[in-house]
This record gives structure tokens, sequence and C-alpha cells, in this order.
């Protein structure tokens, strides 16, 4: 018995009509974003480490990113359907996603690691603590897990750094950091920086950390006491004399840091005669030479003040004008007095 042609056709058009459905609502789920708007923000998803497909789906689902948890996760493990050889591999981390984009589109970012960068400035002159403060405000990391592993000594061992912790060693730059990154990992990236930097200082090329420690120390204080980049050698050139004649270095910078650092009181805006008779090793108004450690975390114009200072006969420097930021230099202490002595502190990142 022959079938009914008819009844063939009305199959085979249903067939059609199907498969049309079918392919085009692969197509939209694939290739076609929730949104067209250009007015929807992007979503913050963050995956952690061994989050699985078909959890990343419900993330994406749950924030209207996608149309289908179950497709993305058919799309993601049985990718040869759609033509492709192997399953995605989606990498943990944080990622700015919109329903702009197409699943095929979120796929890729997934499976490429390429997550949300945040910019982080940090300025020079500022200390590990400071650092940290700005670090936690970023969101990259808490300021005491940054602070905790700045005396990391695994860390420290490992760059052979000679001191109980990496103050003066974390470079000012602008970095690009992820969300909530292992504390210790900043660390090492800002140590890293700082001897990629170091090389390009002639003093300091293809040297351990531990044989210029003592500069770095120096240019430490030179960097909370110069204003004006110009002053920064002569400032170097100061200290280094006083050094050479077992002086003290006579810098309020230090006072401040006791203050700040040490004592955990506010940033004074005058050193008093009083808190120069703190009784610390980092007063330099009491004890001659270089403090136990740097102060502060210098750049580059510091630095190479410190590791070069010219042949100057200055002792003594005095602020002169507060709003330029320039000092007067000066031989003797006669000199110096005439300049005026007033204790005047200047804050990080202070500079013209």
């Amino acid at each position: 018995m022959n079938s009914n042609p008819k009844s063939k056709k009305i199959f085979f058009l249903i067939f059609i009509i199907l498969f049309v459905f079918l392919f085009s609502s692969v197509f939209i789920c694939l290739y076609v974003p929730v949104s067209f708007s250009r007015d929807v923000p992007a979503v913050r998803i963050e995956i952690p480490t061994g989050t699985s497909t078909k959890k990343i789906g419900q993330m994406l689902k749950e924030k209207k990113i996608i149309r289908s948890s179950a497709f993305f996760y058919v799309a993601a493990r049985l990718p040869v359907v759609f033509g492709r050889k192997s399953p995605y591999s989606l990498k943990s981390g944080v990622y700015n996603v919109s329903s702009c984009m197409s699943l095929m589109q979120i796929l890729s970012l997934l499976e490429s690691g390429r997550q949300e960068y945040i910019k982080i400035m940090i300025p020079e002159g500022l200390t590990m603590r400071k650092t940290g403060i700005i670090l936690e405000e970023g969101g990259i990391c808490p300021e005491s897990d940054f602070y905790n592993s700045c005396f990391d000594k695994t860390l420290l061992k490992k760059y052979e750094i000679p001191s109980e912790n990496a103050e003066g060693l974390l470079f000012p730059d602008t970095y690009y950091f992820t969300p909530d990154m292992n504390s210790s990992d900043v660390v090492s990236i800002m140590i890293e920086n700082f001897m990629a930097k170091a090389e390009l200082i002639p003093q300091f090329k293809n040297k351990k950390i531990s044989e210029f420690y003592d500069t770095v120390i120096l240019a430490s204080i030179v960097e909370r006491e110069y204003r004006v980049e110009q002053e920064a050698p002569l400032i170097a050139s100061v200290f280094t004399n006083r050094i050479a004649d077992n002086a003290g270095l006579y810098s309020c910078a230090t006072i401040e840091y006791i203050i700040t650092e040490i004592q955990g009181k506010p940033h004074p805006e005058v050193i008093s005669y009083d808190d120069l008779k703190i009784d610390s090793p980092y007063n330099t108004y009491k004890w001659a030479g270089l403090t136990p450690g740097p102060i502060s975390n210098p750049g580059l114009v510091a630095l190479k003040a410190a590791a070069n200072p010219p042949e100057t006969d200055y002792y003594y420097f005095t602020l002169n004008n507060a709003e330029k930021g320039t000092h007067t230099f000066s031989r003797s202490f006669n000199s110096h007095t005439q300049a005026g002595t007033v204790y005047k502190t200047k804050k990080a990142a202070e500079k013209k």
C-alpha cells in the first residue's frame, strides 16, 4: 500500500519548519545578545576557582546576561555540536560581562582569561601602610594582609632583602591589578617592579638589593624632603656630606615617620622642638647616620639622586617658599639659621 503523497508533503513541511525553528533558536541563543540597548551597564561577575560550568551558567542567567543556563552548559561542554573540536576551558577570575554580548562572545571571554583589571596609582613617598590603604580602597586586597605580607620572611629571602620588611622596595607606579588578589602576589609584583626600575640606574645595575640597600634608605629620606625635582640631588648631597662627617641628618621627614608610622598619630603640619627629642633610632636629630630602614617608598627621582649625588659643600637646607616648594641651601649653620628654621612637613606626593 502506497503512502499518501500529500501526507509525505505535510510531514516534510513540518520537518522543515521544526528544523528552521530549531536552527533559528540555536542561532539566536549563540549569536544574538539578550539586549541591544547601549545603555545596559556591564555586570561584574566573579568566578571563584573550581566553579563548575553549570554554576557559571546559573550565575549568568541570574544576572540576566544569557537566556538559558542549560543551553550555556551545552554550548560550553558539547561545542562539537556547533562546529568546535574541544570543550571551552572557562577560567576563574573577575569579568565585566554585558547582556549586549552574545553567548559565544561570553564563552570566548571566559576562556581567554581577560579579566577586569583595576588601575591603581601608587604615589612616590608612601609607606607600606599607606600603600595598603590605597590597595584596600581599590578592592585589591585588605590593608592588613598587604602589610603582613611585607614582613613575609619567604619573600624577603627570595629577593635578598636585608631587613625585616619590604619598606622602600614597593615601587611607586601605576599598576593594573585584579580584584581580591593574593597580597603576597601584590607585594612580589611591586618588588619586582622596583628591581626592574633599579636596573635603569647605573649604580644599581646587576647588583643585589642588599648591595645598595643603604642608598635606598637615603633615597627614602630624600623622597620625603624634596618638592621640586631639580632640588632632589642637592638634598641628597646635603645628607651625603653630613653622613661623611658623622653628623645627624636633621631630617624632619624622619620625625614625621616616627609620629605617623611608629606612634600611629595624625600627620603633623609642623614639627615641634619636643618632637625632635623623641627617643627613637629613626630620630636623625638624636642619632648620626642613616635610619635603620627606609621611611618611604622612593621613586626614580629620589633613587637617582641618592645613587649619584653631586659634590657640594652644602650641609643645610631650609624651605624658603611653601607654595613653590623651593629650599635655600647653606654651607654654614649661621647661614642656615638666617634662612629660617621652621620645621614644616610635607605630605606624600606633594611634588611640583
